[in-house]
């Protein structure tokens, strides 16, 4: 499984996009209904930013700021790490963990293409990847 290009992994059809003046209300329905994670953010159809339920907790919720007026330019991560379709899955689970987040856009030839998610890796290949990546950081 981690051995396979992200085109073959990758979410398309909850491959949710948005405008950055989107307000944050309007993107968490736009998430909830499709039940995904992250919203990719484009601006005339270039990827600027992406937002995610964590956003909504720790940018919008935590810090007080009204839902329904911001907008997710306010609250998304900018420019945020992208991955090609050829990328292999392994890698891309290797990039969320070191950096601590949960979601990555593909791109190919400069737009959106999809998402990555570490939620797709939910079977038991994902506890010895996790396992044997922990061995090698014993051995680093």
């Amino acid at each position: 499984m981690f051995d396979q290009p992200i085109r073959n992994v990758m979410e398309q059809k909850k491959f949710l996009t948005a405008s950055p003046q989107t307000t944050v209300s309007d993107a968490a329905r736009l998430m909830a209904g499709k039940n995904a994670g992250a919203v990719l953010v484009l601006a005339n159809d270039c990827l600027v930013g992406i937002f995610t339920e964590r956003d909504v907790v720790f940018r919008v919720i935590a810090k007080g700021l009204d839902a329904k007026t911001t907008q997710l330019s306010q609250v998304m991560t900018a420019a945020p790490k992208t991955l090609g379709p050829g990328t292999s899955y392994g890698h891309a689970l290797l990039l969320m963990q070191e950096n601590g987040f949960r979601h990555v856009p593909v791109v190919e030839n400069g737009r959106a293409i999809g998402i990555i998610s570490s939620r797709n890796a939910m079977d038991p290949d994902l506890e010895e990847f996790v396992s044997d990546e922990r061995r090698r950081e014993h051995y680093r």
